[in-house]
């Protein structure tokens, strides 16, 4: 398999702190990886020394089997978790100053229809919803054409609508050709995005492959899922069991026999929901902790 990108055994430490702990992973041409860990895991810094901001404290970085250069950073494009835009400036200027900062550009106008920015032009930047300010951000990653374009948690804060329709535009983005790095706190978008996640944690990587291979691996075909309130309060969790959000999951691949468990210790079956494991499942399990804490 071809590699457009590597990291290769990254460390990056600050006085006291071991922020990246060994990361080592490759994207392929044309694949969406996906970072995902909880806050303070160590995910913005790696897409940080991937995109040559940082220096990394050990490890190298390697794009098309090659250090990264100055040349480097005319074939990326990058959308921060916070980018501030010129204020009295409207959409096309800012599009304009942006593009003039490449020697290379995407032609103006596919851009703008990929982005759906055509009826936002002439609107002040200031004045564009959280969608819509999402939307030309995007734009600005993607407007020196790059090979590669980096998402750091693109869609936090955006209403679920305008998130499904982000999502939208990223699929046309990788229906181009485009390589995307992405990281992001809904487990969702993950899956419905990612060809390839590392799952990171301590600064380091716990688990990688496509969100259905870890899943599988993780877990029986099974999830049943019953309230809080319904465990009786002197019965011990089972082996394996999760509470999160008020809510306790029980893996099985054996229903019958786990419904006969419950019965036995006197849970409340009112309410009991039987459905398939996620990756949020597997985010807890591996990490215990809730994605947005």
């Amino acid at each position: 398999m071809d590699r457009l990108i590597v990291a290769r055994n990254l460390v990056k430490t600050y006085p006291g702190v071991r922020a990246v702990d060994g990361i080592s992973f490759a994207v392929a041409p044309g694949r969406c990886f996906g970072l995902l860990g909880p806050n303070g895991a160590g995910k913005t810094t790696t897409l940080e020394m991937l995109e040559g901001i940082q220096t990394p404290t050990a490890g190298e970085v390697l794009y098309r089997d090659r250090p990264l250069d100055r040349a480097y950073r005319e074939v990326i494009g990058i959308q921060f978790q916070a980018t501030a835009l010129q204020d009295f400036q409207t959409v096309a200027e800012s599009l304009a100053m942006f593009a003039a900062l490449y020697p290379r550009t995407a032609a103006r106008e596919e851009l703008i229809r990929l982005c759906n920015l055509g009826d936002l032009l002439n609107r002040d930047t200031r004045q564009l919803s959280g969608g819509q300010r999402q939307r030309l951000l995007l734009a600005i990653a993607l407007v020196n054409d790059p090979e590669l374009v980096f998402l750091d948690e693109p869609t936090t804060g955006l209403d679920p609508q305008a998130r499904r329709n982000f999502w939208g535009l990223i699929e046309t983005v990788r229906a181009r050709g485009t390589t995307v790095l992405l990281t992001t706190h809904y487990m969702e978008e993950a899956e419905h995005l990612c060809d390839e996640i590392a799952i990171v944690d301590h600064g380091r990587i716990i688990a990688q492959g496509s969100p259905a291979q870890l899943v599988r691996a993780h877990f029986p075909a099974t999830v049943v899922r019953l309230p809080e309130a319904a465990w009786p309060a002197a019965a011990p969790l089972p082996d394996g069991a999760l509470r999160h959000d008020g809510e306790i999951k029980l893996f099985a691949a054996d229903i019958p026999a786990l419904l006969g468990e419950l019965s036995r210790v006197g849970a409340d079956l009112r309410e009991l929901r039987v459905a398939t494991p996620n990756l949020e499942d597997l985010f807890l399990k591996l990490t215990g902790h809730d994605l947005r804490a």
